[in-house]
């Protein structure tokens, strides 16, 4: 990698940080992360924007307070919401694949991202669903559905499309990657 990737790729796992520590107080308080994802990758690209990504998972994996809430460490990773984040990078990965195959461009974008999303949704409802039986016992399909899924879909919808327009600018104006959305 250039120095000038490295910049931009530490820079945008910051921003994912900063972004997941951003919550918005409804009934199901929901944050900002998946929204500093999608800019990762709509500034960086596919493969940067994933290694981002990675590089933000291990900060938490390793202690540091990056995820949702300043939580850390492998317990949040092995807890009833870490198959969510683990679901970021199948997010990241299938968007990276459909770039790779179908080009950097909008459609390519909002259909990976909205693949990635539904990979998200499924891996961290299957792990949850496991985890939180585990401790409590049996939860229904429709109940983590409408704990976990539900009540995020419009607002990661939206999220999705600010980070997809913000972030083309930025690609624009900055020249992180020749190709632009």
């Amino acid at each position: 990698m250039k120095t000038k990737e490295l910049v931009y790729v530490s820079l945008c796992a910051v921003i994912i940080a900063i972004c997941s520590w951003i919550s918005i107080p409804t009934a199901v308080p929901f944050t900002l992360q998946t929204f500093g994802i999608y800019l990762a990758i709509a500034v960086l690209g596919g493969k940067l924007g994933s290694i981002s990504l990675l590089i933000y998972l291990g900060l938490g994996a390793i202690g540091l307070p990056v995820f949702a809430g300043f939580k850390s460490g492998l317990a949040t990773l092995m807890g009833p919401t870490g198959g969510y984040i683990i679901g970021f990078l199948a997010t990241a990965l299938i968007m990276w694949g459909f770039e790779k195959f179908f080009g950097k461009n909008k459609v390519s974008f909002i259909i990976s991202a909205i693949i990635g999303l539904v990979a998200c949704y499924s891996l961290g409802t299957i792990w949850f669903m496991k985890v939180f039986s585990a401790a409590n016992g049996p939860i229904g399909l429709a109940a983590t559905l409408g704990m976990c899924v539900v009540p995020f879909i419009i607002p990661d919808l939206i999220k999705l499309t600010a980070a997809y327009l913000i972030g083309s600018k930025i690609s624009n104006i900055s020249k992180v990657n020749t190709a632009t959305y």
